[in-house]
């Protein structure tokens, strides 16, 4: 005879007493962030909404491929990505000695002794602060302020990603190379070998795969960097999806969203083959 055991209760989560208030909590400090911050979700149910959204999701989902739009678009892409790639590399030629003077690894007065000279520190010091102040103005902003200097055009996008990218890809190059092995490094260092010398042959060895990766990662961010810009009048690829947005022409749109995505993926392709080659 065959007799049924009783279920067996699952024992009762030991935290969910904290994970309740944790929530609650969460709630709290939530709520008057969206007060202060005048989220409104339901604006977007409203009638008026409701039928320009269909208007522009209707043309959105048939994108424009006549021959001459394409051209057209083909042409601010080239334009977005030289944008871009002009940026990251007058980036580069400012991060690359802002690397080299920060990286405390690569510091020829530490030798001996093991602590920098009171002039090096502070020099040291001088360039991360000029660091954290160019990467802590977004591209945004930099790019408005050389529109009103200079006017519109690519030029202010350029300049504005250079400006920007140099503070961020100097810390992170630096960091980095201070995580690296530093033995080859403090072997050349240690036999005469200037700063230069040791970065090339010591650190970047033992980093280059890494650098190249974080770097080709920032020129995508470059390339989507470049089209926010042209919403504000640094052209390119932005600025022509500034004006189709304006017209509410969903099917431009959504070619240049293609484009978008083809753009960034080709950027990922890029990455994964110069990481198998530096592997």
């Amino acid at each position: 005879m065959n007799t049924a055991l009783p279920a067996r209760r699952a024992p009762p989560d030991p935290a969910l007493r904290q994970r309740l208030q944790a929530a609650l909590l969460f709630a709290v400090l939530l709520w008057p962030m969206l007060v202060y911050a005048e989220f409104k979700p339901w604006l977007l149910f409203d009638a008026q909404s409701l039928v320009a959204t269909r208007r522009f999701l209707a043309a959105f989902l048939h994108p424009q491929l006549d021959a001459e739009f394409l051209h057209l678009v083909l042409i601010n892409t080239w334009q977005t990505v030289a944008m871009a790639s002009a940026g990251l590399t007058l980036a580069l030629l400012g991060a690359i000695p802002a690397t080299l003077i920060v990286t405390e690894r690569l510091s020829i007065s530490r030798l001996g002794t093991g602590r920098m000279r009171p002039a090096a520190r502070l020099l040291r010091q001088l360039v991360r602060w000029l660091l954290v102040l160019l990467r802590s103005v977004p591209e945004l902003v930099w790019a408005l302020l050389f529109v009103r200097i200079i006017g519109l055009g690519p030029t202010a996008g350029v300049l504005a990603i250079a400006l920007t990218y140099s503070g961020m890809l100097g810390k992170v190059y630096a960091e980095i190379l201070e995580s690296s092995d530093a033995h080859a490094a403090d072997t050349l260092l240690t036999n005469g070998s200037g700063r230069l010398a040791t970065l090339l042959y010591g650190a970047l060895p033992e980093s280059a795969a890494e650098l190249v990766s974080y770097s080709v990662y920032r020129w995508e961010c470059a390339i989507r960097g470049s089209a926010v810009m042209g919403f504000v009048g640094a052209g390119g690829l932005g600025q022509r999806m500034d004006e189709s947005t304006r017209n509410m022409a969903g099917g431009e749109v959504a070619t240049m969203l293609i484009v978008f995505v083809l753009l960034v993926a080709l950027a990922d392709v890029v990455s994964k083959m110069l990481r198998r080659r530096l592997g």
